[in-house]
């Protein structure tokens, strides 16, 4: 079983134009169709040019941006949150 595991993520963003009567005319794909498993031990390198998502890929995988489709499936196995103080 995967540590981590994403199935066919996807973080897009609505392109508006207009003053008052804002309405989309098109959308940035910034993340698209990404599918990873990361198991237990194993170090992903996230690696790509300036601009191609590694940054939206990641604050998605934390849910810091939700996402637009897909799914980020983390192992029961992982480390919860903690609530102490």
């Amino acid at each position: 079983m995967a540590y981590l595991e994403l199935q066919q993520l996807k973080t897009h963003f609505p392109v508006t134009k207009g003053g008052l009567f804002r309405r989309v005319t098109d959308t940035i794909k910034a993340v698209d169709g990404v599918d990873i498993d990361i198991e237990k031990g194993e170090i992903l390198g996230l690696v790509g040019e300036s601009g191609c998502g590694k940054s939206t890929l990641s604050r998605t995988v934390m849910q810091l941006i939700p996402s637009t489709g897909g799914r980020v499936i983390p192992s029961r196995c992982a480390p919860a949150a903690s609530t102490s103080k």
